[in-house]
């Protein structure tokens, strides 16, 4: 094991706690990206409940933390399961962890859809394959085989005159035809209300910390309250 690792070990939380919790997870976020010890070190699980009270989770790339703001922002379909269960209970949870630097985040809050403004423009910074993909895939819903998706993706391709010859070929890295956003097609706000920082300790003994404020009617989701914090036993 390497000084490093060694060191990281006995991490623990800042004394006294930061003020704001969001700036310490951007921070580990940042940190994460740098280490590039594993392919995407923005994952996080997002776990939803529907209309009914049944859960549900799944790993989306978090594409920022706003700290000062206090949101999280991801994208999807908006009329996969998962955005289907948003607009039924617009309040969500999310975990990153990050097992070789031993730290995890926890957060909870309301959740909005972002504005067609902001997703057009993440829209356009996507590689064309994705955004082909986004017109192609009705995320989460049945599909008799494999190669009606990728004929989906062809005939997505076709429509926007994209030069896609398919699944397994040469394709360049660029081209010249601007793909439209799909309508269903977005971003979230996850505006937070509930974070937990947790670094792993030795023999179990964690160190765990939890922020909360309250809740908001304000239409960005962002409560001007001070965050209030308390240690927690591991």
């Amino acid at each position: 094991m390497s000084a490093s690792i060694k060191t990281l070990w006995t991490e623990t939380l800042p004394d006294p706690l930061p003020a704001n919790p969001l700036l310490l997870a951007a921070q580990w976020l940042d940190q994460a990206r740098i280490d590039a010890a594993q392919p995407n070190p923005n994952a996080m699980v997002l776990a939803t409940v529907d209309s009914r009270g049944q859960p549900s989770a799944r790993v989306v790339l978090c594409k920022e933390i706003a700290a000062e703001a206090g949101f999280l922002a991801f994208y999807t379909n908006y009329q996969s399961r998962k955005g289907r269960e948003l607009l039924a209970n617009p309040r969500a949870a999310v975990v990153f962890h990050w097992d070789h630097r031993r730290r995890q985040v926890r957060a909870e809050g309301q959740v909005l859809p972002l504005s067609d403004a902001e997703n057009d423009a993440y829209f356009r910074t996507r590689p064309w394959q994705s955004q082909l993909g986004a017109w192609a895939s009705h995320q989460s819903e049945p599909i008799p085989a494999r190669a009606d998706l990728a004929a989906a993706v062809t005939a997505a391709a076709r429509r926007f005159g994209v030069p896609y010859r398919g699944p397994g070929s040469e394709e360049p890295a660029q081209v010249g035809v601007e793909v439209p956003r799909p309508p269903n097609w977005g971003g979230y706000r996850l505006c937070v209300d509930a974070v937990e920082l947790w670094v792993e300790g030795e023999f179990r003994i964690h160190d765990r910390a939890r922020w909360t404020k309250p809740t908001t009617d304000r239409p960005d989701g962002n409560s001007p309250a001070a965050w209030a914090v308390t240690r927690l036993q591991p």
